[in-house]
């Protein structure tokens, strides 16, 4: 899952692509190094129990981002499903409204991945909200919803079924 999701996103041509792993993580480390992805662009998260927000904080600390960034992707482990059009709407709707959070969403619920400006990726290092879904609630102005008709924006993959359904999506692209 995580080299497709790589090469997905290399695919839209991201300028920077970083992993952010737990301390000590072997499997994801051998697979970064299957994969050939570089050390330079691997983030360690020392405190992954703290939940996923705190992997999302070690990346908007992460000192290695280029400065040419104005966008940033948190995008789940869990969804290589998505469409690739629906990616490529959601980083066309960002682009259509530069200064805000831009969200999937589907029947008005915002899904992932989320992609922040600069601006407001750079206060999640310091924020003090618990999960990133509470960070943004606290910015509701700034948050823009892609309406996207694709149903893998309805699935994180949790169990065995869930990875079998997710392989049905990610065979219509």
């Amino acid at each position: 899952m995580l080299g497709h999701l790589i090469k997905q996103w290399q695919g839209l041509r991201a300028k920077q692509i970083a992993v952010v792993c737990a301390l000590g993580d072997q499997a994801i480390g051998a697979e970064l190094d299957r994969l050939v992805f570089p050390a330079r662009n691997q983030i360690v998260n020392p405190a992954p129990q703290r939940g996923m927000f705190s992997s999302v904080q070690c990346a908007a600390r992460w000192p290695g981002w280029l400065a040419s960034l104005t966008h940033w992707a948190i995008v789940l482990g869990d969804q290589p499903h998505l469409l690739r059009q629906t990616l490529r709407q959601l980083l066309d709707f960002s682009a259509a409204h530069p200064a805000r959070v831009c969200q999937p969403a589907r029947r008005g619920h915002g899904r992932h991945p989320v992609l922040l400006p600069k601006r407001l990726f750079r206060q999640l290092a310091g924020s003090r909200a618990k999960t990133l879904k509470s960070f943004l609630a606290g910015r509701f102005r700034q948050v823009a919803l892609c309406e996207l008709n694709d149903p893998g924006l309805d699935l994180d993959i949790d169990r065995p079924e869930d990875y079998e359904q997710a392989v049905r999506f990610a065979r219509r692209q």
